[in-house]
């Protein structure tokens, strides 16, 4: 199996582009001068987007996961390679040394601006951070704290023709005690601290209720804010109506602090594709004009749709526009954009042998410590350390994860475990709010392959544990099996909405073993995923000691080796 294993890896690293590229779970790119949406399958949300010369970088939000703000990099807009990580760590740091769900860093920006490549990024409960580079592979500098006002999210820079620079943001409801509101203040020459007056410039609870392909809908939930000039005019481009079921607004005025007048550029319309909301418009070389967004997909995350886009009347049409009334809806298949270099047919990466270093899909649950994970230990392989802590995997960072990179994909991993102590145990997991893992325990018999189901994690429900051998050796291959399934939601808290709220996306998985690496065997029944908070589900691996057994007082501790991680349709 060993040798199977290497001859794989060695077939995608040295494989033509396209043989290489059709090892992917999703691909965009159709090879035909057209691609399909998303362009980013994976939970790459709220995204910006700058072109350098003939590059394009792209930054996403990361929450709690580290390395955060991961980086990609593309030529056409639809074929990405992820090449780094402006963040090393989440600061505060200590702070975030348990996985504070739902808070880090929340949706950044990315511009380049007198030789630097700049992310401004939020974290509600601490203020604006900007980060710095002159190369986008890094290194990045630390970050430095632009404004600490608590609740401000979504900030994005601009610099006007006169070179002062502004930014302008959104607000959490959760920290400010207010949302539905843009404001704006001046950066100084550095562009590293907020001066000044803050202006609120948008107050989405007093404008009047904007059209939209289902009717007049009121502003609800304005924020993911960005600030651009075109021939005089300012604008705005912030989604509203809630990151489900919205549109993509835009604003425009003569003068930055307003009036400004609005309207709904991009909805659902008559497609399947719910709440088209928060993203970056982007000029292309040659002068086309295309716009990047995220699509809400449960447990899938906020995947990455590419628009086309065009002027009208002084406004922006994004995406298709059957009836001509200036409101666009996404389209599923496009002409690609044009581009001087010839596109790589690819996605970014996800199979990983550990040939000494992790691939850069890999996040941790929380800022990390150096001794969670050993790559120079056994060659070929990753060990991780039974982490001590809670059983709940809800409340532990030491969970190495990767985005989903399809609808329907598979992951193949080959697990040794090395317990000292009772109560080790580690696994392959499907990882969100609801979570579920396969993998192996020491017991006071020796080692077990269980089956754990955690539906209710984030509510500290009771795990359910299923035996599937009372006796296993200590090297198993684990897999995973993940395919789509609809379910019903109830109507949300408020009026009017789109039907799509109405349904959620999740992955059925179903999970089974091998004790040759040849022959699987399937163990239970199905499990639908479910989300985290604001990230969607992730697979990974985990090695623990769970808290109170006899391992997390002991002074030594176990661990796993983890040989290989395979991704494929």
């Amino acid at each position: 199996m060993r040798k199977r294993s290497i001859l794989l890896a060695l077939a995608l690293l040295t494989a033509s582009p396209t043989l290489a590229a059709e090892q992917k779970a999703w691909l965009p790119d159709q090879g035909d001068g057209t691609y399909r949406n998303p362009v980013l399958a994976g939970d790459y949300s709220d995204p910006d987007v700058v072109r350098v010369g003939q590059y394009y970088y792209l930054v996403a939000s990361s929450f709690t996961n580290t390395p955060g703000l991961p980086i990609l990099r593309s030529t056409d807009l639809v074929n990405w390679t992820l090449i780094g990580h402006a963040l090393k760590d989440i600061p505060p740091v200590a702070h975030h040394m348990a996985p504070r769900r739902g808070g880090g860093v929340w949706a950044p920006a990315i511009r380049h601006h007198g030789g630097l490549f700049m992310i401004y990024y939020p974290d509600p409960d601490f203020g604006v951070f900007l980060v710095t580079a002159k190369d986008p592979a890094g290194p990045w500098s630390k970050p430095v704290l632009v404004d600490d006002a608590k609740g401000m999210i979504d900030p994005a820079p601009f610099w006007d023709d006169d070179g002062q620079g502004w930014m302008v943001h959104g607000w959490a409801r959760s920290r400010a005690g207010f949302a539905n509101v843009i404001s704006l203040r001046r950066l100084n020459a550095a562009g590293d601290k907020a001066v000044g007056e803050r202006i609120k410039i948008i107050e989405g609870d007093s404008l009047p209720p904007v059209a939209t392909s289902r009717g007049p809908f009121p502003w609800m939930t304005t924020e993911g804010p960005k600030l651009y000039k075109r021939d005089g005019w300012y604008y705005v481009f912030a989604p509203s109506g809630s990151v489900k079921g919205g549109w993509q607004g835009v604003f425009r005025s003569r003068k930055l602090t307003g009036p400004w007048e609005g309207r709904d550029e991009l909805d659902q319309g008559k497609t399947e594709v719910n709440g088209p909301h928060q993203g970056a418009w982007v000029t292309t070389p040659t002068g086309e004009d295309w716009f990047l967004h995220f699509q809400d997909y449960d447990s899938y995350g906020r995947r990455v749709w590419l628009q086309p886009m065009a002027w009208k009347d002084g406004w922006p049409v994004i995406g298709a526009d059957p009836d001509g009334d200036g409101i666009g809806e996404p389209v599923l298949v496009h002409r690609k954009p044009k581009s001087a270099i010839a596109s790589v047919i690819t996605a970014p990466v996800d199979s990983d042998m550990f040939d000494g270093k992790l691939n850069l899909g890999w996040q941790w649950n929380s800022n990390s410590q150096a001794d969670w994970a050993d790559l120079k230990a056994a060659p070929g392989k990753l060990r991780l350390k039974s982490i001590s802590g809670s059983e709940n995997l809800w409340e532990a960072g030491a969970v190495l994860t990767q985005k989903l990179p399809a609808e329907r994909f598979t992951a193949t991993t080959k697990l040794t475990l090395a317990p000292r102590a009772v109560g080790e145990q580690a696994g392959l997991v499907m990882f969100g709010a609801d979570y579920a893992w396969i993998g192996l325990r020491n017991g006071k018999d020796g080692l077990s392959l269980v089956r754990v189901d955690r539906p209710g994690a984030d509510a500290f429900k009771p795990q359910r544990e299923t035996t599937v051998l009372d006796k296993a050796p200590d090297t198993v291959w684990l897999r995973l099996s993940a395919e789509p399934v609809t379910v019903a939601e109830p109507p949300p808290g408020f009026t009017p909405f789109w039907p799509s709220m109405l349904r959620s996306v999740h992955a059925k998985l179903t999970f089974s073993y091998s004790l040759d690496g040849l022959t699987y065997h399937p163990v239970g029944e199905p499990f639908v995923s479910k989300p985290g908070r604001w990230v969607g589900a992730q697979m990974g691996v985990f090695a623990q000691a769970p808290t109170g057994t006899p391992s997390n007082t002991s002074t030594r501790i176990g661990w796993a080796d983890v040989e290989e991680f395979l991704v494929g349709p």
